[in-house]
Parts: C-alpha cells; sequence; structure tokens
C-alpha cells in the first residue's frame, strides 16, 4: 500500500500583500459609509493609503534589499524602477496595482531616507502645506 503525503503549503509574500491591500480598501469604504463625516472619513483613507503604501515598500526592500531612492519614488512599486539603487530582484508586475492619490487629489510624498525613519510616506492634508491641525494636518507613517 503506497502512502501519500499531504503537501504542506503556505502563503506567499504576493498573497499577503494582496489581502493586506483588500482589507485596506474595505476600510477606507466602511470608514466613509460608517463615520458619516467626510473630513474625518478622508484622514481615515489617507492613513489606510500610508499604510498600504509602506508594506508594499517592506515588500519591495525583501525582493530589492534597499528601499526605492526618493528621486525613484514611490512609482518604483508600479513598474520597475532605473538609477541606483538597483532593483535587481524587481517583482514582475509591480507591488501595487496603481499609485493613487490622496483624498485631496494630491500625489502622495515619499522621502527616502525619510526625517523620521528608513522612508517617509506622507499627505500633506487637506491644505496641501507642511504642518496643520486637525484635516490640515500631515498624516504620514511615522
Amino acid at each position: 500500500m503506497q502512502s501519500s503525503r499531504a503537501s504542506s503549503t503556505g502563503f506567499t509574500l504576493i498573497e499577503i500583500v494582496v489581502a493586506v491591500a483588500i482589507l485596506a480598501i474595505l476600510s477606507s469604504i466602511v470608514a466613509v459609509k460608517v463615520i458619516g463625516n467626510v473630513g474625518t472619513a478622508s484622514i481615515a483613507k489617507a492613513k489606510t493609503d500610508v499604510q498600504s503604501l509602506s508594506s508594499a515598500l517592506n515588500i519591495y526592500k525583501l525582493h530589492n534589499f534597499n528601499y526605492p531612492s526618493t528621486d525613484q519614488g514611490l512609482r518604483a512599486l508600479v513598474e520597475k524602477p532605473g538609477g541606483e539603487p538597483e532593483a535587481s530582484n524587481w517583482q514582475e508586475g509591480g507591488y501595487i496595482e496603481r499609485l493613487s492619490k490622496d483624498p485631496w487629489n494630491r500625489d502622495y510624498q515619499f522621502l527616502s531616507p525619510g526625517q523620521h525613519g528608513e522612508f517617509d510616506i506622507y499627505s500633506l492634508g487637506k491644505d496641501g502645506q507642511l504642518g496643520g491641525e486637525g484635516p490640515n494636518a500631515d498624516i504620514g507613517n511615522w
């Protein structure tokens, strides 16, 4: 009688990133529906977006041993960047489907190395200016 082995499988990094992205999108949608306050929902969406981008950058670093430079920017998550540091193990298909805008229709800002850590991802808030309070406050990964 021949014994068969059950193969052990786990989740790949890509599956985990996709799951995190789906949860981030769902939490943004729920925040908009439940909170009812557009300003508060916009802040919640920006925080969720920053977390998703941070997760994708961490996967990028696992593959390429470095974060993209400020010049390479967040675009390196969508298309293979040129320049230094080289992305020799860049994942075919990218790390996210597309770059989204912040809730105020502006690009998320990216610095590598950052002032608050290995990288900074942030939105300038409703007013589009550094600093501020309430809905005008910067929203970042720090």
